[in-house]
C-alpha cells in the first residue's frame, strides 16, 4: 500500500505511526514522504502496483485533493485503488469524501487497531488482496 501526505501541510507524524502499524501488522507499505501533489501520489500507486492509497491530510483541502487523485486512479485504469482518508475531516465532509469513493475515513482520536482491521477487512474481501511482507 502507499501512505501519502499531499499537499502543503508538513505534519507527517500520524502518517508514519499509520504506516509503522500496518507494517508491524505485515503489510508493505510505501510512504511517499511530505508535499505530494495528486499526480506524485497516482504515480506512486501505478508504479507500485498497490490495491490500497491511503492519505493523511491536514490542511483543510481533503475534498480537492481527494477528488483530483481519485479522478486520476480512474484516469489511470487504476479506480479500482481503495482509498482510505484520515486528518482534520469535518462530520459534514465524511458523507462527501464517501460519495467521491474514499471507502474510509479516520478522524482524531482514530483507533490504530481499528484502522489496521479495516485495512484487513478491504484487502480480504477482494481477489487483489496485498500480501503480507517477508
Amino acid at each position: 500500500m502507499v501512505i501519502a501526505k499531499p499537499g502543503l501541510d508538513g505534519h507527517d507524524r500520524g502518517a508514519k505511526v499509520i504506516a509503522r502499524a500496518l507494517r508491524d501488522a505485515g503489510y508493505e507499505v510505501i510512504y511517499t514522504g511530505l508535499h505530494q501533489t495528486p499526480e506524485q501520489i497516482v504515480s506512486s500507486v501505478i508504479a507500485e502496483d498497490v490495491s490500497l492509497l491511503g492519505m493523511s491530510i491536514l490542511s483543510g483541502a481533503h475534498l480537492t485533493i481527494t477528488r483530483r487523485v481519485i479522478d486520476l486512479l480512474r484516469e489511470q485504469d487504476a479506480g479500482s485503488t481503495f482509498v482510505l482518508v484520515g486528518g482534520i475531516i469535518p462530520e459534514a465532509d465524511i458523507t462527501a469524501l464517501e460519495a467521491l469513493g474514499v471507502h474510509a475515513v479516520f478522524t482524531p482520536g482514530a483507533d490504530i487497531g481499528g484502522i489496521v482491521r479495516t485495512v484487513d477487512r478491504l484487502l480480504t474481501t477482494t481477489d487483489t488482496a496485498l500480501e503480507p511482507a517477508c
